[in-house]
This record gives C-alpha cells, structure tokens and sequence, in this order.
C-alpha cells in the first residue's frame, strides 16, 4: 500500500500514557504517516503534550479535541477521521505503545476490501508505573527482557509480540467480528465513509468498535488477522465505568440483527452540523 497513512489516537486525560506513545510513534521506520489525537474532553495538559510534539515528532500532527461529556469515543474517532488526510486510518489508543515496525506492518498487511485487526499484550499497574516514571521503553525489549517481565507478572502474555508469516491464515476469520478491538485496528478511509463511521448512538463505554466491525462486514468488507505482525504494548489503566454497557449491548444485538451498514450518527451528522453552522456564521464585509 502506497500513500499517506493516518493514525489516529484516542485520549482522555492521561498525559503520561499519550506522550509514551507519541515517543514510540516518533521512531517508526515507516514515516510516511501523519497523527491525529482524538481527545474526548481532556484538560488543557494534553494539549501541552501535543503542542510539544508538534514540535519534535518530524510529522504532521494534529488535535482534534471535544467538550468532557461523557465517554463519547465514537463521535471523537469520527471527528479525528474528518480530520484526517490519509487514505487508510490506523485506531489506536492512547495507551498503546507500538513497537517501531508497527506502521510498516499495517502498510504491509493492507488490501482493500478488508479491515486489519491487531492484538496486545497488557502491561501490569505495576510495569506500567514504572514505565510511565522512568521513561522505560517497553517497544525497544529484547526477547530475554519480555521473558523476565513475563516471569515476574509483568505481562499478561507473550505471543502477541511474535513475528510470524501467517500468508493465507489471515484470512481464515474473515466473517468474524468477536475479539477485534479498536485499540490497533486499521481500516481504508474510503470503506468508513461507505459505513458512515463509527455510530455515536453509542455513548459510554463498549461497543462502539464492535458496531463498526459488524456494519463493515454487512459492506462485504472482510477481517484480516494482524496478529502476529502488529502487537501493541497496552498500559494498565483502571477499568471504565460500565454502566451504559447494557444499552450498547441492546444496540448491537439489533445491528446483528439487521443488514444495515451506515451508521445512525456518524460521519455525515458532523458533517452536515458543519454545514448548518457555516450557514448561521454571519458574513463579513
């Protein structure tokens, strides 16, 4: 795949973690991307971070920031897709440290027509900690480090940190949506806007990223298996607030029950607000 990539970050007030992964984003063997941070509602401290690395990261960097109302992760992905210039869109999240061929594994595994989802290892509170304290730079271990790690109750697991050649077995999960994740998933600019995005009728946390995946599958979009190929480094963070799990859960049995593709609030709601707001700013003389 040629062309510019966009990856696309999603924050929430945790600085620590967001400046890990811009660091480990600033070494990428690939440059040929461009980072959006989708920030649902930080305080002014994140902006600080990015402002910094507008500076140092060598790429374009932007920010696209909405008002604290709440878990409101699809509207904001959606609003950083609008952002965005790339033809293909990598999610990630602000707490997933990608190793430095990361970029050039998804530009590898991307074919149109499908979707790539990635997979992670999960980092203790405690490894976090120390990671985020002294600057450790879990993406640059050695096979011999993440082995001590894993001994000591560091990581949950290993395997998602192997390099293998899986050629046709990629493709063997292509109707499936369970298990994917938004935190490393990339998918082509042009097959979101078939979809309509992400659906912002999901608010609160969780599936949000499951809607998607089913919509494009109902788009004859199909999964390809990034594992093995573009493992994330996931920090521990404490677990969000669930209580609207129910409702989303309510909303996705009737995606799965439908044949529908687009969105109910997705891209073209923001774009068409953006439309209606040009029209009501007063021209100037």
């Amino acid at each position: 795949m040629q062309g510019l990539v966009s990856v696309i970050v999603i924050t929430y007030n945790r600085e620590d973690a967001l400046d890990a992964v811009l660091a480990a984003l600033s070494r990428q063997s690939d440059r040929g991307f461009e980072v959006v941070i989708a920030d649902d509602g930080s305080r002014p401290a994140t902006q600080a971070v990015v402002e910094r690395w507008q500076v140092r990261l060598g790429l374009p960097l932007s920010h696209v920031w909405q008002a604290d109302q709440g878990f409101r992760a699809a509207e904001i992905r959606n609003r950083a897709i609008l952002a965005a210039r790339g033809k293909y869109c990598v999610f990630l999240d602000g707490d997933c440290i990608v190793r430095p061929d990361f970029i050039a594994a998804h530009r590898r595994l991307a074919e149109r027509g499908w979707f790539v989802t990635g997979n992670r290892v999960l980092l203790s509170d405690e490894l976090t900690a120390a990671v985020l304290r002294d600057g450790l730079r879990p993406e640059t271990w050695t096979a011999s480090e993440w082995l001590r790690q894993r001994r000591s109750g560091g990581v949950n697991r290993l395997a998602a940190l192997l390099y293998l050649p899986l050629g046709p077995v990629r493709k063997l999960g292509q109707a499936k949506w369970r298990g994917a994740r938004s935190c490393n998933l990339a998918v082509w600019r042009s097959d979101l806007d078939q979809v309509d995005g992400f659906d912002a009728g999901f608010s609160g946390w969780g599936r949000e990223d499951s809607d998607l995946l089913i919509r494009l599958l109902h788009a004859s979009v199909r999964r390809k298996d990034g594992r093995f190929a573009t493992g994330v480094v996931h920090l521990w963070h404490p677990e969000a607030d669930r209580g609207q799990l129910a409702a989303n859960d309510a909303r996705l049995d009737a995606v799965v029950a439908s044949h529908r593709t687009r969105a109910k609030q997705g891209l073209s709601q923001l774009q068409e607000r953006a439309r209606k707001n040009d029209r009501n700013v007063p021209s100037q003389s």
